[in-house]
């Protein structure tokens, strides 16, 4: 098969579409996909972001759509609200010469409007499955015409707890309609989903030769916790920013860590789920037109954006998996372009650092902190290069007379430039260079379970360690709590950490030990936040599951 649009059977306007949109060739997974979707055929497709596969199951979609009824006849679910936008316009854009009508529906947007588009009639709806549910149960949404179901990053929806709102939802299409599954990995419970709403699927795996891109410079940085944040100020005014993503865990640290970087007066947002829709859009629209350059994001809340031109991802907290790690700095370094991608490492976090490297078969070079002369040095440039525009202006005859007269004052003319350099620069004492102790090192010891033997394997055969699963000891000044979820349930240790961070607003490393039996899960806090974990994590779920915490009796 030759790499051309025209050849793999889509009408005129479809090829016509995606050429003008600058697709040369099919990507392997459109290649694929595309003749097996357009013969009818289910396909269970393994491929990551950013291998086209949106375009793999749309140009199908529209492809076989009838334009003469306005009935829901495709559905697509994706596990956030920013992916189900991004695939929606998607959508428009390759359908752009057909009179086709796509409707996103998600949480955080108005029912009203969305209700009206689907009484007034579209053909394509891009959802999330919450919303999907909600809508379907207000009788707004009939999927009983669907003949086009696309579950698009379904290993993210099995993360995020989505499974069973996705068998929901199946449920109500019919049993005729053609499906298509595209995940990055294939756990078991997406393989039994596959297994029982699926027909006879085509698999069409893309393996990735390289997880992390060439382009992207790797780096570390050693640092004690309590210095990240000098430590990440100084990088912010060394490096050549264009635009910068900042991953953090928690959506209260992404708010923290933005507000204090903002009070030393960097261009900076943070994004996070406790902002609505409309706020989010803002954000991202100030961060796309580069009037902010630094955008804080937790992994949830960064999950199917699609920002163009990254030059900067910094990993301020470490991500507790190391395919977030490869997700996370693939964001920059893309279409050729050189990208950065820093991590900032706590002495206890080197040996998950190593992990990661083992995982990606890339080594992350350490690098060492900018020194205080480097930054004087490096504002003393910026200053200069602004200076400098300034004098290449025509209109400075206001200035000109001010100059004047303070050289018929008698000041020199020196003593004059010092005192408005001094003026202008005012403004950088709210930047504050802070001493940054060097951490201590620590013995780095192969990660070994309590019973001697290896960390279990990773998702992709790799090593990953044992994140606490099997220590039963208990650490000074920490309390036992007890979960009421455990290995049945499908909950990782990440999960447990997540969760406790995120709904609680406390410290990773305030959270010790976690052991996880067949139904129910151990974890240690420290005590000085057991009263705010257990009060905060009431009306919680982890992995789609609702959660009771209480202190544990033994």
């Amino acid at each position: 098969m030759t790499n051309l649009f025209e050849s793999l059977g889509l009408r005129p306007q479809l090829v016509r579409a995606v050429t003008e949109l600058g697709y040369e060739t099919p990507t392997p997974i459109q290649e694929g996909a595309i003749p097996a979707l357009l013969s009818g055929r289910d396909i269970l497709g393994q491929a990551q972001t950013g291998t086209g596969k949106t375009a793999a199951f749309a140009l199908p979609m529209l492809e076989k759509i009838d334009l003469s009824t306005a009935r829901v006849q495709g559905l697509v679910l994706a596990p956030t609200r920013e992916l189900a936008v991004q695939v929606a316009e998607a959508i428009y854009q390759y359908g752009r010469y057909f009179s086709v009508r796509v409707l996103p529906i998600y949480g955080g947007s108005s029912y009203t409007r969305q209700m009206k588009r689907l009484h007034d009639g579209v053909h394509i709806v891009v959802g999330t499955p919450g919303r999907t549910i909600d809508l379907i149960q207000r009788q707004a949404l009939d999927l009983s015409h669907v003949e086009f179901l696309v579950l698009d990053e379904a290993d993210e929806m099995l993360k995020m707890g989505f499974i069973d709102d996705v068998e929901t939802i199946l449920k109500e299409t019919p049993d005729s309609r053609q499906t298509a599954l595209f995940s990055a990995t294939l756990a078991e419970p997406i393989r039994r989903l596959a297994a029982k709403y699926m027909h006879d699927p085509v698999s069409v795996t893309i393996a990735r030769k390289d997880l992390t891109v060439p382009q992207t410079e790797q780096r570390y940085y050693l640092v004690n916790d309590d210095t990240k944040v000098a430590a990440l100020s100084r990088l912010l005014e060394t490096e050549d920013v264009q635009s910068a993503l900042i991953f953090v865990r928690t959506k209260v640290g992404a708010a923290q860590l933005a507000e204090t970087l903002m009070g030393r007066g960097f261009p900076v947002e943070a994004i996070h789920g406790d902002l609505s829709q409309e706020a989010r859009e803002t954000v991202l629209r100030r961060f796309r037109r580069g009037n902010v350059s630094v955008l804080v994001a937790t992994d949830v809340a960064a999950r199917g954006l699609d920002i163009e031109n990254v030059s900067h991802v910094v990993n301020f907290d470490m991500p507790y998996d190391a395919e977030d790690y490869v997700h996370r700095i693939g964001r920059t370094g893309r279409a050729g372009r050189e990208g950065i991608a820093i991590t900032l490492v706590t002495p206890r976090e080197r040996r998950w650092l190593k992990t990661i490297e083992h995982f990606t078969k890339h080594e992350v070079r350490r690098a060492k902190l900018p020194a205080p002369e480097e930054i004087y040095a490096r504002r003393d440039e910026r200053f200069s290069q602004q200076l400098n525009e300034v004098l290449e202006q025509p209109d400075l005859d206001r200035e000109r007379t001010i100059v004047g007269s303070l050289l018929e004052a008698g000041y020199a003319v020196e003593d004059i430039a010092a005192a408005a350099v001094r003026l202008a620069r005012a403004g950088e004492v709210q930047r504050p260079i802070d001493d940054i102790r060097e951490p201590r090192e620590r013995e780095e010891r192969p990660m070994r379970a309590r019973d001697g033997r290896p960390g279990r394997e990773g998702r992709r055969g790799q090593e990953v360690p044992r994140i606490h699963r099997e220590r039963t000891g208990r650490e000074p000044g920490m309390v036992r709590l007890m979960l009421n979820l455990g290995r049945e349930h499908g909950v990782k240790p990440g999960d447990i950490v997540g969760a406790i961070a995120s709904e609680a607003g406390i410290p990773g490393r305030a959270i010790g030990a976690i052991d996880i039996h067949r139904s129910e899960t151990f974890v240690d806090v420290q005590e000085i936040h057991v009263d705010k974990v257990l009060r905060q994590m009431k009306t919680s779920s982890v992995r789609g599951k609702s959660v009771t915490l209480t202190r544990a009796q033994h």
